[in-house]
């Protein structure tokens, strides 16, 4: 029986709170957004980890800084590759391999006994990882109408919030209760809970997810014309349908910039943000792993209550440069007051407000530059070019650090940084950028 679903009788636009929709969300958001949880766990242990990892490794803070940024390296290198693999063999089969994978180079962190095997074994899991975020946003262009993809890329943000929040008394709780169980030391065991579900949920992913809507048997013939129709009216206006077109699409690079500096602020506050509030004299690990958690509740919501505001009036552009403003204050004063254990929390709470917070705000924004192929490659490239901020700022920070004895210099540098993305964004955003902001929305 031919199961071919076409879209020549195409019915009129969908609304956002359709039941339609209401059921794809149910179907693919949960599943999605615990495996988006742990893949940002895989991200920031490290920096939950750092006090006991540098003593029972004797590594500096350059050192630390380093291995925190080969796991970017990694990631940077295999990622663009990774998305075209996953355009042409599927999202399920892919998504499934990067997950298990990486949750057996995670829990194998539990081995590393010298910094030369933990510099090796980061850049392994960065590799391993690689392509899984932009791969899973490019799913999403796949199944949600434009109007819809900055609610359900908030949906992604919103699990990464949720596992920075939960991630630092969990992560404080391991540290404290299970080290020294079965011989290992709390750092241990840490590596070994992000890792090991991992590979579990790898399996899951294969079994349910669906690649494309054609494929999904939850659908009937008629729901599937309907939100396939949606979401090819929505498309039209991307210009960029591979690589080289997304190059050339005016505002492209642009983002890309952008991103740059963002992922500066967000690896500055993922990898750094534990370490600042125990020499601020934050207390123990656990105290340190509930302190951590506050910029990321911050984050969560913003991101609901401003999100739904951006989303509401498509100026999703100009929402960004104010979270961006947001995080240069919160930067400016961990910096200033680095010593003052509330008002630093209170800044980092700014910089949660203002990164995690705006995400999904500025990952609404590409997929209305580029389609199809050009989505799958221009997604990770922007997100490869990003990631070298991932780079830059652990390194740049934990050099700072050693040579002047605080990281204040660094923070007041990553400051600038906020500012200028956010003066890029609004002065010098391309003109499709502009137009497309609302155009789309109103497809």
């Amino acid at each position: 029986m031919d199961t071919t679903v076409s879209v020549a009788a195409a019915p009129r636009p969908m609304a956002e709170d359709s039941p339609l929709v209401r059921k794809v969300v149910w179907r693919l958001m949960p599943l999605i957004m615990i495996c988006y949880c742990f893949a940002f766990f895989d991200r920031i242990n490290i920096g939950f980890v750092k006090a006991a990892l540098t003593v029972d490794l004797g590594i500096s803070n350059t050192a630390y800084g380093v291995g925190a940024a080969l796991f970017t390296i990694g990631y940077v290198i295999f990622e663009v590759p990774s998305n075209m693999v996953l355009y042409r063999v599927g999202t399920r089969q892919w998504i499934s391999r990067i997950m298990i994978s990486w949750g057996l180079a995670t829990a194998a962190m539990v081995f590393v006994t010298s910094e030369w095997q933990f510099y090796a074994l980061r850049f392994l899991i960065g590799a391993l990882e690689a392509g899984f975020s932009p791969g899973i946003i490019y799913y999403m262009t796949t199944w949600f109408p434009a109007s819809y993809r900055g609610r359900a890329t908030s949906y992604l943000f919103l699990a990464q919030a949720f596992s920075g929040g939960a991630g630092g008394p969990i992560a404080g709780m391991i540290l404290t209760y299970m080290d020294g169980v079965g011989g290992h030391p709390g750092w241990h065991w840490v590596f070994l809970f992000g890792g090991l579900p991992c590979i579990a949920l790898g399996l899951i992913v294969f079994r349910f997810l669906d690649n494309r809507i054609e494929d999904a048997r939850w659908l009937s013939d008629s729901e599937k014309r309907e939100l396939i129709a949606s979401i090819e009216r929505t498309s039209q206006a991307g210009k960029g349908r591979s690589l080289l077109g997304a190059l050339r699409t005016p505002g492209f690079l642009t983002l890309a910039l952008c991103y740059f500096m963002i992922q500066m602020a967000s690896y500055g506050l993922n990898f750094w943000a534990p370490d600042l509030i125990r020499t601020a004299g934050g207390g123990n690990n656990l105290l340190v792993g509930f302190l951590t958690a506050a910029p990321y509740v911050c984050g969560a919501t913003c991101m609901i209550l401003i999100g739904r505001r951006a989303d509401a009036t498509g100026e999703r552009r100009l929402y960004l440069v104010g979270y961006l403003c947001l995080a240069a204050i919160g930067f400016a004063g961990a910096g200033f007051f680095d010593h003052n254990v509330p008002v630093l929390v209170l800044s980092l709470c700014f910089i949660g407000a203002g990164i995690v917070g705006g995400m999904p705000t500025f990952w609404s924004i590409p997929p209305k530059l580029v389609v199809g192929a050009g989505a799958a490659a221009g997604i990770a490239l922007i997100n490869t070019l990003g990631q070298i901020g991932g780079i830059v700022s652990p390194i740049m920070v934990g050099r700072v650090k050693d040579v002047t004895g605080s990281a204040t210099p660094a923070l007041y540098v990553i400051s600038g940084l906020c500012i200028l993305a956010a003066l890029i964004l609004r002065f010098a955003a391309s003109q499709q950028i502009r137009a497309n902001d609302r155009a789309l929305d109103k497809a």
